[in-house]
């Protein structure tokens, strides 16, 4: 198989191609969010930008923020499992949300925030690759608002033999899981327009100057970071090896000590077992003097 050079998951690509192409972007969101592409009002991106300066940056989300009828909609691919996401997507709403407040406005005003993660990762312990979470009371499961809705796609737990031009949901969740030619083809061959827009739109981004530009920028950046953490990961495991050595030495050393108080002890046990031997034998004389006396004294009586 040939593997794909670029995937749907590399993050300039996903920012650069849903930017220039933002009736794909529409379809997409309607289809994650399970509702019709038609009744979308108002569809705006508003951070349409992706500063090269900004590519390096250890923070740089290339996310795609959106307003779609009133709502915050941010989209996100996560590629690396960090151990932190489920925390990282609160901090993304709680920040969504509360920026949505205009000076002086009513609480009850603020939209609905809404976060589209797709990860390439197993995130949750259950079979389904869609998991939707939303503030509920935990034993009559009533809701508490409706103005937080968090999404997660997991690609990894896609069922494999479901591929149809019937299921643009899935369509699209295989697109950014397709790692070769052969899985690009497979989907272009069911012959579905969108689908074969979004290809057709991938392969004349990925051959452009700008586009090569900013995926060298965010490969340094990516190669940096990954240096970095290596290099953080070997100094940090160097600390604790020089804290375990020094704690060995300090059991050591305390270990010697009692070792030489064992000693001592064991020498004031030997003293002492001597001294009873010597108290045995001193008691064993002066019953042998007592029996030699108790003699004398019958002969001289007798």
């Amino acid at each position: 198989m040939a593997k794909l050079e670029y995937t749907f998951k590399t993050d300039t690509l996903f920012k650069m191609l849903f930017v220039q192409y933002p009736d794909l972007l529409k379809n997409l969101v309607a289809d994650l969010l399970a509702i019709p592409m038609e009744s979308i009002g108002q569809f705006e991106i508003n951070n349409p930008d992706m500063h090269p300066d900004s590519l390096g940056e250890k923070f740089c989300r290339l996310d795609i923020n959106m307003t779609v009828d009133g709502q915050r909609v941010d989209l996100e691919i996560q590629v690396r499992d960090e151990g932190d996401y489920p925390e990282r997507v609160l901090y993304y709403w709680a920040r969504e949300y509360s920026s949505a407040l205009p000076e002086g406005g009513d609480y009850k005003d603020l939209p609905r925030a809404i976060i589209i993660s797709i990860v390439s990762f197993d995130l949750f312990k259950c079979p389904d690759f869609h998991s939707e979470f939303r503030p509920l009371e935990v034993r009559r499961h009533e809701p508490l608002s409706d103005k937080m809705s968090l999404h997660f796609f997991e690609l990894r737990k896609l069922p494999t033999d479901q591929l149809s031009a019937g299921n643009k949901l899935l369509l699209w969740l295989f697109l950014f899981k397709a790692e070769t030619e052969e899985e690009l083809a497979k989907i272009n061959a069911l012959e579905v327009p969108v689908m074969e827009q979004a290809i057709d739109a991938y392969k004349k981004i990925t051959v452009t100057p700008e586009f090569r530009e900013l995926e060298r920028q965010r490969s340094y950046a990516r190669h940096n970071e990954a240096a970095a953490r290596r290099h953080a990961r070997e100094e940090e495991r160097e600390i604790w090896q020089g804290v375990v050595a020094d704690k060995d030495a300090e059991i050591a050393g305390k270990n010697a000590k009692i070792a030489g108080k064992d000693a001592e002890i064991a020498g004031k046990n030997a003293k002492i077992a001597d001294k009873d031997a010597e108290i045995a034998d001193q008691a064993a004389a002066i019953e042998r003097l007592r029996a030699e006396i108790a003699e004398i004294k019958a002969k001289a009586g007798g």
